[in-house]
């Protein structure tokens, strides 16, 4: 932990996208690291999530704003002046960028050219890591992983404005902050996709484990889309501890570490839907499941899966927890958040991830 601790102690982060459920945890992780934190983002989605639960408002500068709002982000880029930005603000929903495809599109890819704007015209703002989300890939359901070299695309809204995001971050990237002319600028850009992330405090529409939470806590059984797609599972502490090594490794060699970057789970972690709500219910210690499968629903991937060889040859990156230790962090959050301080619930599983990690030793 000593490298993370150099890179980010002391630092002033903004984060976007903080009150969500990854910017939550990465607002605890950078707390724990001695980061000074600012968060730029809307309202909490509910009253339990874990930015709510923990605190965190009363620990870090908390402001509500949205990224389609430039004048206001760039407001925020001018007064705390940021070294180090991780944009994770986003609309994040597959099924509902369906119902709202316009608000989908102007806040990931508009949002993500405002955070770029903004942080192109900051001259202390020197490291910026870009959240987007395996589904930028223009998915062909192959068995073999994406790597961060093949092509951008996106049946829905939400994919497709995923992988918009990465293109225009890439032209960024070659025209303003290009690592050949990184003495000119002194200004260094990565973008992140990650699986489908899973853990504590996450209490949005349609997805897998808040649904079955909810349906658990009020005595009914599960409810379940699409039991046979094949996803990449992955505590949601995986990917943040990658932006986290990705955002040190940028503060050592901007040039080297610049680009794109896929933090994923090994094989063994992508697994058909209903195994994971069968291991969820093994650790919460009750509960069943029905498929409510419907033809005319609409579309969502079967089958989509990253390869991990760039982050882990050259960032020494590598996932640290098997799908049952996923799952059973995951369902200990949900077990005691009504009856314990989740800000110590959740800096508890962030050491026993520290400890658990080969990568993290140094």
């Amino acid at each position: 932990m000593e490298n993370l601790l150099r890179s980010y102690s002391g630092k002033t982060i903004l984060i976007t996208g903080h009150t969500g459920f990854k910017g939550s945890w990465l607002t605890l992780w950078l707390l724990k690291l001695g980061a000074k934190v600012i968060g730029y983002s809307l309202d909490p989605y509910s009253q339990r999530d874990n930015f709510v639960l923990s605190k965190l408002s009363d620990k870090i500068v908390d402001i509500r704003g949205d990224v389609r709002d430039y004048n206001h982000l760039k407001e925020v880029f001018e007064t705390y002046k940021p070294e180090i930005v991780f944009h994770l603000a986003a609309q994040p929903l597959v099924r509902l960028s369906y119902d709202i495809p316009r608000e989908t599109i102007e806040t990931n890819v508009m949002g993500t050219v405002n955070i770029l704007e903004a942080f192109r015209n900051t001259k202390e703002s020197k490291v910026l890591v870009i959240i987007t989300s395996d589904k930028c890939y223009e998915n062909k359901e192959w068995i073999w992983g994406y790597r961060e070299i093949d092509e951008m695309g996106g049946y829905d809204p939400y994919s497709a404005s995923k992988g918009a995001a990465e293109i225009l971050s890439n032209a960024y990237l070659r025209s303003f902050f290009n690592p050949k002319d990184f003495n000119k600028h002194g200004k260094a850009i990565a973008t992140v996709r990650a699986g489908n992330v899973i853990g504590g405090g996450d209490w949005s529409k349609d997805r897998l484990i808040p649904d079955c939470v909810r349906f658990t806590e009020e005595g009914k059984s599960i409810q379940i889309r699409n039991p046979h797609s094949l996803r990449p599972w992955q505590h949601v502490l995986e990917p943040l501890s990658g932006y986290l090594l990705l955002g040190a490794k940028l503060l050592e060699d901007p040039v080297k570490f610049a680009g794109a970057w896929n933090f994923g789970p090994y094989l063994q972690s992508i697994v058909p839907v209903k195994d994971v709500v069968e291991l969820f219910i093994k650790y919460y210690g009750n509960g069943e499941w029905v498929d409510t499968s419907d033809v005319n629903q609409p579309h969502e991937a079967r089958l989509l899966s990253l390869d991990i060889s760039k982050a882990k040859f050259y960032l020494g990156w590598e996932p640290t927890l098997n799908l049952e230790e996923t799952i059973k962090l995951t369902v200990d959050w949900y077990k005691n958040y009504n009856k314990t301080d989740v800000y110590n619930l959740c800096m508890e599983q962030i050491e026993f991830f520290e400890k658990k990690s080969k990568f993290l030793e140094g």
